[in-house]
């Protein structure tokens, strides 16, 4: 009677105690993976706030202390229903580089260009994977796309292109946790299409 008791036991030892380390198992990496990506998100917020993104991707409001990002349309480009001042007929070619009032759109010798919507709505970065969004800040490639053309200024690229990975995954992170904002960025005015 005692070993049936002890082979009973034995097999419900091996039978509930793995069902409970599973679950306790899965909760504890849940738990990290969530700590992990919220880690991941706030390192992306410091690094878009120490680059200055917001400077030219975000809409502006004014404030008593000027010009200041407005929270609600955080990173999601030149507003598509902005319409930009006359320019004339040197902007552009005469020396200088004309930004809007928001500085989502700038006026130089390339034409015109205007900041992308870095939201995760379809109309921003939302259907893009990291690699994508490495090719476009390493390579300075619209979309993030090899074919595609040249990134036109004053995206800074150039200067952004040795970020390292860990840093530019953070950012990608960061970027896709926001709020998606609908907003269909104009194609840029090249002054030499």
């Amino acid at each position: 009677m005692n070993k049936k008791i002890l082979v009973i036991g034995a097999l419900l030892t091996v039978w509930v105690l793995p069902g409970c380390t599973n679950k306790n198992s899965q909760v504890m990496d849940d738990q990290v993976t969530q700590a992990d990506e919220e880690s991941l998100i706030n390192r992306g917020k410091y690094m878009v706030t120490i680059i200055g993104c917001n400077d030219c991707h975000s809409p502006k409001m004014m404030t008593d202390h000027g010009p200041e990002p407005d929270p609600s349309r955080l990173l999601s480009g030149h507003m598509q229903e902005e319409k930009l001042p006359p320019i004339g007929e040197n902007g552009g070619k005469d020396g200088w580089v004309k930004f809007n009032m928001n500085l989502t759109a700038a006026v130089g010798p390339w034409g015109t260009s205007f900041a992308a919507n870095l939201t995760p709505h379809e109309t921003g970065i939302g259907a893009w994977n990291f690699k994508q969004f490495k090719t476009a800040i390493q390579k300075g490639k619209y979309k993030g796309l090899e074919e595609s053309r040249m990134l036109l200024p004053p995206m800074p690229w150039q200067m952004y292109k040795n970020i390292e990975e860990d840093d530019l995954k953070a950012i990608f992170a960061y970027l896709k946790s926001l709020p998606p904002v609908n907003n269909l960025v104009p194609q840029p005015i090249l002054s030499n299409p």
